[in-house]
């Protein structure tokens, strides 16, 4: 039973929020970290999977933005990051610019 709690609250840390629900999801591995990047039209979602002990904003901020655009093929507006919790470096969201120069996308 125990096992059977953990491994649903396992899955349930790399969901996605309600507003980026049917958002299509791509994992991937930066420097020996794993992410979840949940991408829904202009907005990523990435989520760090690994556990890390005391992490830093100054380490993490960068490789959740550098897996957004690997995952994405988008570029990711500066500036655009926010924690989903404040201070927090296991979820982040960003403003994507898919379609260059920040111009709308297809059919917009």
């Amino acid at each position: 039973m125990r096992a059977l709690v953990l491994l649903l609250l396992l899955c349930a840390c790399a969901t996605p929020s309600p507003r980026m629900m049917g958002s299509v999801r791509h994992d991937i591995r930066l420097q020996g970290m794993d992410f979840a990047v949940f991408h829904k039209d202009d907005r990523a979602e990435v989520v760090r999977l690994d556990f890390v002990a005391r992490p830093s904003v100054a380490i993490i901020r960068p490789l959740m933005e550098q897996a957004a655009q690997q995952a994405t093929g988008c570029t990711v507006i500066p500036f655009s990051g926010t924690s989903v919790v404040s201070r927090d470096t296991g979820v982040a969201s960003f403003d994507l610019d898919c379609w260059g120069t920040l111009s709308p996308g297809p059919g917009r």
